[in-house]
């Protein structure tokens, strides 16, 4: 059995569990998420508390399941209560972002501005121009956006230009010498 599966997830108040045969439905004060388990994982609610069990505790195969499903039910609890954020920076000179309703339009130095079209669930606010923020109650989806974000300019080694989330490290390459 997974150490991580073994642990108990608590249920902060406001926030009502139901559980089903093949998914949890989470509802809370940000919102409802219905998160969907693997094959063999079953969950108990008892003393305000969610744990997760295995259907057959001798079957080596379903170990690998346990933690996972655990995870993504604590990330959804957790979703509904406070949610979840990724932030990002654009770098470079004329690069930025705006919001346009439904959608981002960021310029990053192509020919044409490059159009986000947002997913249900996910709200971005942008800062300055150059601060991006991307929130929501799915954590997979939250990812997912700020990965996409990040994919439409890499950043650069050289120039260190680029989109980046706030707080990366990049590691900087020496250019060429001239030097003989």
């Amino acid at each position: 059995m997974s150490r991580i599966g073994k642990k108990p997830i608590a249920i902060p108040a406001g926030v009502k569990v139901s559980v089903s045969g093949d998914a949890v439905e989470i509802q809370g004060p940000k919102g409802q998420l219905r998160q969907a388990l693997p094959p063999g994982v079953l969950f108990e609610l008892a003393d305000g508390e969610l744990r997760a069990k295995l259907k057959d505790e001798h079957d080596p195969t379903l170990g690998k399941f346990h933690g996972l499903a655990r995870s993504l039910v604590a990330n959804a609890v957790a979703g509904v209560t406070a949610g979840f954020k990724k932030e990002l920076d654009i770098v470079g000179v004329g690069y930025r972002a705006e919001v346009k309703g439904r959608q981002v339009h960021f310029a990053l130095g192509y020919s044409h501005p490059v159009v986000l079209d947002l997913p249900e669930g996910i709200d971005i606010t942008v800062e300055k121009a150059t601060h991006v923020t991307v929130t929501g109650i799915d954590r997979q989806k939250v990812g997912q956006v700020a990965a996409d974000i990040r994919a439409m300019r890499k950043p650069d080694p050289y120039k260190q230009k680029g989109v980046r989330y706030t707080g990366e490290v990049l590691k900087k390459k020496a250019g060429k010498t001239g030097a003989k």
